[in-house]
């Protein structure tokens, strides 16, 4: 498969968005969206992350701005500050700094490797997996998961659910109170523990599937038990702290629901809220959104800046390493038309060898696999030098050899390997660089198969070509 193509990604996430705006930007079936961009003219790929503080979306393309346009869909109607945009090597670098933790309101939480992991397997089901963000993606999950087993950017406060339990310690003593969490996915969990470890007497955990909401309970050291989400408000009545995280599109919890439950200190970690926001306005009742979580994981942040560092090393390595990997296999697909291409012209003149031979005599079988292995080691050893220089010439970002190479041995090839970025595409001068992991300069490439022996790149020499080819070079 071909690694050719650009990568561009757009954000709207807590680093430059408020949760509506988040919400707005986040799809409610993540697969229909990926179909959407699929669908896009010239996107060959697409990924859509989205959890409860961020919603992006990657594709593939053969032009950076035919990405760009298709991304713009994502984002309709949301606040242009709110908007995060991104190019190739961008795109590249943030989706590590995600795995990682490091865009997390958390610093360095957990919660996001199987968030990443869950929407790589979706949009691969969905057929938005290709080799660019298989190796991409592949690549991001190993960076976040070295970050925490070599770094202590996890210690402490971990996850969202913890974090909320640390706010609503702030509020009020936890110690023997009864706690609500609304959800039994895997923030729930996290939450529930945590309210465990804030020695809270009772927890009960609502949820759509009550089995499930079950299991969590059983999974706890202190009292604990479970009700579907239509007793949830009954159940907020007698908690003293309400935490949700379904993804449910509508309010668990309103305002009338909440009006009778006295004394409560709701955080809603939910994508889109589960607790109607006017519910704030009961004297009774204090809400929390993801938002007002800043206080709590700003100290989480200062403690880990050291690790942080690490980790922001870590990635400069492991990018520069994925860079490598896209030039040696887009080196590696000119090399192997190439080899192509000697293919062919071996076999046809092993053949017109065999029956000239075999008109002036009977030819054995031993003798045929003698020419035969006689025409293999030529092109082995015809293909070995120039195979070197198109690995050292991807290394060096010398794209015009590689394009030279792709023209000589397949007449069909039609100039755009790699994809050339657009004027200013980078924010620089593209004329003069060369475009992301590994792209070709955008200046002059050869327009056509050189005209002449001189015309060729030095790394290609006149034996490194098919007889076929060569005879399109010389006047003879």
């Amino acid at each position: 498969m071909m690694h050719t193509g650009v990568l561009t990604a757009i954000s709207v996430s807590h680093v430059t968005a408020r949760v509506d705006e988040i919400e707005a930007a986040s799809a409610a079936e993540p697969t229909a969206r990926i179909d959407t961009l699929l669908e896009k003219t010239g996107v060959d790929e697409a990924f859509v992350l989205q959890t409860c503080n961020r919603t992006e979306a990657y594709v593939v393309t053969d032009r950076a701005e035919q990405g760009r346009h298709a991304l713009e869909s994502v984002v309709t109607g949301v606040r242009s500050g709110a908007v995060v945009r991104m190019d190739h090597e961008e795109s590249l670098r943030h989706l590590m700094g995600v795995a990682a933790g490091l865009e997390s309101l958390v610093l360095g939480e957990d919660q996001i490797i199987g968030q990443l992991k869950t929407a790589f397997e979706t949009a691969r089901r969905v057929g938005g997996i290709g080799p660019m963000l298989e190796d991409a993606i592949t690549k991001a999950i190993h960076v976040g998961e070295r970050a925490r087993t070599e770094t202590e950017i996890n210690e402490g406060i971990v996850s969202l659910g913890s974090a909320a339990v640390s706010l609503a310690e702030r509020e009020l003593d936890l110690v023997d109170t009864t706690a609500l969490v609304v959800g039994a996915g895997e923030m729930g969990t996290l939450a529930a523990q945590a309210l465990q470890s804030a020695l809270v007497k009772r927890v009960i955990v609502a949820n759509r599937t009550v089995p499930h909401a079950a299991h969590i309970a059983a999974t706890l050291d202190i009292e604990a038990n479970a009700v579907g989400l239509d007793a949830a408000a009954a159940a907020a009545e007698t908690a003293d702290v309400v935490i949700t995280a379904t993804s449910s599109p509508d309010y668990i919890l309103d305002a009338k629901s909440l009006s009778t439950a006295g004394e409560t200190v709701c955080i809603d970690l939910a994508q889109p809220r589960d607790i109607e926001p006017a519910a704030d306005d009961l004297s009774t009742v204090a809400v929390y959104d993801i938002d007002a979580l800043e206080t709590v994981t700003d100290e989480t942040h200062a403690k880990r800046e050291a690790a942080a560092r690490e980790v922001e090393a870590m990635i400069d390595a492991e990018f520069d390493r994925l860079l490598a990997l896209f030039k040696r296999k887009r080196a590696d697909e000119a090399i192997s038309t190439m080899y192509e291409s000697a293919e062919r012209v071996k076999h046809r003149e092993v053949a017109t060898a065999c029956a000239k031979l075999e008109s002036t005599g009977e030819l054995t079988d031993e003798q045929r696999e003698i020419v035969e292995s006689l025409a293999d080691s030529l092109v082995g050893q015809l293909l070995s030098a120039p195979t070197k220089s198109l690995r050292e010439a991807a290394a060096e970002d010398d794209w015009t050899t590689i394009q030279t190479a792709m023209r000589l041995f397949n007449p069909e090839f039609d100039g755009t390997f790699p994809p050339i970025p657009a004027e200013g595409e980078r924010g620089d001068d593209a004329a003069s660089k060369p475009s992301p992991a590994g792209g070709p300069p955008s200046g002059d490439l050869p327009p056509s198969i050189p005209e002449s022996l001189d015309e060729l790149p030095d790394s290609v020499g006149a034996g490194d070509i098919p007889p076929h080819v060569l005879s399109r070079l010389t006047d003879d």
